[in-house]
């Protein structure tokens, strides 16, 4: 095994934190970017059918036609 300067045998403990560390900022960075890309989804959706809001819409709300008078 070949050392760069400065790196001292035995340093792979290290080395192996380091990359659980990069696996873990780069697994957080692609779950919020598929979250964006969800949430911009359900807003596009929503626009589309022609309401403004919570993208949860219809979810314990009632409709106007559902509503008891």
């Amino acid at each position: 095994m070949v050392f760069a300067p400065g790196e001292k045998p035995g340093s792979e403990p290290e080395e192996a934190k380091l990359q659980n560390a990069s696996k873990q900022i780069v697994q957080n960075a692609i779950l919020r970017a598929v979250q964006q890309v969800s949430q911009e989804s359900r807003r596009r959706e929503a626009r589309a059918s022609g309401t403004q809001g919570s993208p949860q819409r219809g979810v314990g709300e009632l409709t106007k036609k559902h509503e008891k008078k």
